[in-house]
């Protein structure tokens, strides 16, 4: 699918789950790029040139296919500092490491990670170990298009300050509910944020992720100026 609806010079597409990628100006971002998940497989080759890589925290759905889609196509990968250390020692060549309300310059864009309610480990040689903590990523392409990435997390109120500071036009929020936000949760940080578009995703990839794209909907139904994209894994909005 293929819909003109921002105007910006900026695609979206949907991989499942939380991955998704972002192309606009000639940069490719790929972000928590879990391509083998239970609701769309993709292979890493069908992906195309990447710039960025950036992982929300070191749970298993969310680093996914970093490591391999690094070493494939040369990305940058972009995590909190002890993820990255983690993820060097796995092989990731070219790694940043930042922190919460850090912004990293390159290639136009303007990439600052913002706080999640949520917790953070990854599997390192055998254990499970402790990742840095969660966070959520806001990206500024060079023509201004801002987009934010909430990771998994429970709504807080400091998503005000997201929109205070970034004022994202399209949000991209969990709506499973169990280990997220809840479409009703959800509706609520669409008001603090106060985006043009929001996109759900974590939800349905597992019995447990209850939430619908269609809660999130009749929750914000007295809220016209937010539109929600749901978008089946595989689809892309321009």
């Amino acid at each position: 699918m293929t819909e003109k609806i921002i105007g910006r010079d900026v695609s979206v597409t949907y991989y499942g789950h939380a991955a998704f990628r972002l192309s606009g100006q000639g940069k490719t971002v790929l972000i928590d790029p879990w391509l083998a998940n239970p609701v769309l497989t993709t292979p890493v080759s069908q992906v195309g040139p990447v710039d960025f890589i950036l992982v929300t925290h070191g749970h298993a759905d969310h680093v996914g296919n970093t490591v391999e889609i690094a070493r494939e196509t040369g990305a940058q990968v972009v995590a909190i500092h002890e993820l990255s250390l983690l993820l060097a020692q796995q092989g990731v060549d070219k790694v940043v490491g930042m922190n919460k309300g850090g912004t990293f310059k390159a290639e136009g864009l303007e990439i600052t990670m913002t706080q999640a309610v949520h917790s953070s480990t990854t599997e390192h040689e055998g254990r499970l170990v402790p990742a840095g903590d969660p966070g959520g990523f806001v990206v500024k392409f060079p023509n201004g298009f801002t987009a934010y990435h909430a990771g998994d997390t429970a709504v807080f109120k400091d998503m005000e300050l997201i929109r205070e500071l970034y004022r994202p036009e399209l949000a991209l929020l969990p709506i499973g509910s169990h280990y997220v936000m809840s479409p009703a949760e959800a509706a609520l940080a669409c008001r603090l944020l106060q985006p043009k578009f929001v996109i759900p995703m974590h939800y349905g990839t597992f019995p447990v992720l209850t939430g619908t794209p269609e809660e999130l909907k009749e929750h914000l139904k007295d809220l016209p100026e937010v539109r929600v994209i749901a978008l089946k894994p595989g689809e892309t909005v321009e």
